[in-house]
């Protein structure tokens, strides 16, 4: 009973899944109980990780562990959807993507994330990302009559098949040279000597930089950012991310714990790569979304500066920066739900002139959240940096945290744009007043959060903090 209870969330997760795709076969119409199903289904799911308690135990030879880290980010996961499926419904149904498939395709990529995080196997870390990576191919192109939905589905799975085959490439080899998938075995084999052990590690690198969209494994982050519904968008920009960086951390922490140096200077070059061209591609985007993805890339380079030290406080600022990340980003595409004129969705950072004469109240929130991503203080975003630099510098990786803070001060300018636009541009066009009660108290709580984070910032550390302690 010991084993079913560490295995009961995904159990649980599974057989809500099985019996919601039985429900969406066999009763017509039935979009809308399973979305909101779903919804509840994932709240429940919140409920049984808690009472799984902060134990570390595994099970299956330990290769499936449950942990304080796991714990934390699959929270992290299943709050971060509710949000996303919550605020998103009126814009899935107004733009006729409410398949019943749906929600149980992201139910099917988050059951893929669940075993991805608790995997402490190479064979069952492949099997939970390549769940995960099926599901979000779906995704991508769920919207099959819109052209550019179905070419951004084409180029992620081209591309993600390319970088699953190199880090497939990677386990295989890490396996050879090691004698062992597990990850603690690995570890106690996997030494500087051990030359093919550490081609492994960077083909490894390469796959799990493709999944948080990192430079030089971004291409494919502005177009299906772009071509995907926003709804789509939002999930992708938000809970892949929390997976990889999870991953990344387990990685570094357990099997590649004793060939640190190595390691953390490809992790250094991907994260100064991220942060310069995140802050400079943006500059010129006309397509918010096109700019959130550039704006995502910079920020998983902040979040990997943090990885880049290679110690425990750095790991959780880097975790605490995803945490913030996350609220910043679902406030910024709640915002975008609401960029509707005339029965149609826009997306031009354009029609956004002249807001704060019309929708004064939305400028305001549009203000918030940008500031925060800027990093301006006192708001959210400014402690989620300030954290990991300080973890930086505290382990003395001067350049590195002045990259950091160069970028910080170039990506602040296309942040600032789109508040320019917003208050001194001339109004052009009106957006329609949407009664969308969800997507505006999603937009009221991440705006309240940012903004008296500074009040109490220890709340959220200590937790952080204690799960890697």
């Amino acid at each position: 009973m010991q084993n079913i209870n560490l295995i009961f969330t995904e159990l649980y997760l599974f057989s809500g899944i099985c019996i919601l795709l039985m429900l969406g076969v066999y009763v017509k119409n039935s979009f809308n109980k399973i979305y909101n199903l779903s919804i509840l289904l994932l709240i429940g799911i919140i409920f049984v990780i808690y009472k799984n308690g902060l134990e570390k135990s595994g099970i299956f030879l330990d290769s499936f562990i449950s942990d304080p880290l796991s714990n934390f980010v699959k929270i992290l996961i299943a709050v971060s959807s509710i949000i996303i499926l919550f605020t998103s419904k009126q814009f899935i149904l107004d733009n006729k993507i409410s398949k019943f498939e749906y929600p149980i395709i992201i139910l099917l990529a988050i059951l893929g994330m669940f075993f991805t995080i608790s995997s402490n196997d190479i064979i069952l870390f492949y099997l939970g990302l390549e769940l995960q990576s099926l599901s979000l191919y779906v995704l991508a192109s769920i919207d099959r009559d819109n052209l550019k939905s179905s070419e951004s589905g084409i180029k992620y799975f081209v591309l993600s098949a390319l970088s699953s085959g190199l880090l497939l490439y990677g386990c295989s080899l890490l396996y050879g040279f090691t004698g062992s998938t597990n990850f603690e075995l690995i570890k106690n084999e996997l030494t500087v000597e051990n030359i093919g052990a550490i081609f492994a590690m960077v083909f490894i690198l390469v796959g799990l930089s493709f999944k948080v969209s990192a430079v030089p494994f971004h291409m494919w982050t502005p177009d299906v950012y772009e071509g995907s519904p926003t709804s789509i968008t939002n999930f992708f920009a938000v809970v892949p991310k929390v997976v990889g960086l999870a991953v990344i951390i387990r990685f570094m922490d357990v099997p590649f714990e004793n060939i640190l140096s190595d390691w953390q200077t490809i992790i250094i070059f991907i994260s100064v790569a991220s942060m310069i061209l995140g802050a400079v591609a943006a500059i010129r985007q006309t397509n918010i979304k096109r700019l959130m993805a550039y704006s995502s890339i910079g920020h998983i380079g902040y979040i990997l500066a943090g990885v880049a030290t290679g110690t425990t406080y750095g790991y959780s600022s880097s975790l605490l920066y995803m945490t913030i990340y996350v609220i910043m980003n679902i406030g910024a595409f709640s915002c975008i739900y609401l960029m509707r004129k005339d029965g149609v969705y826009t997306e031009k950072i354009s029609d956004l002139s002249g807001l704060s004469k019309k929708r004064p109240l939305l400028a305001v929130s549009f203000l918030i959240i940008f500031f925060s991503l800027a990093g301006i203080p006192p708001l959210g975003g400014f402690f989620a940096k300030f954290y990991v630099f300080l973890s930086v510098v505290e382990s003395k990786m001067y350049i590195l945290a002045i990259v950091g803070l160069m970028t910080t001060v170039i990506s602040a300018f296309y942040y600032l744009k789109v508040v320019k636009i917003i208050y001194f541009d001339e109004a052009k066009t009106t957006f329609d007043e949407l009664k969308n009660f969800p997507t505006n108290s999603t937009i009221f709580i991440s705006c309240l959060i940012l903004i008296s984070f500074f009040l109490y910032p220890s709340v959220l550390n200590n937790v952080i903090f204690n799960l890697l302690g």
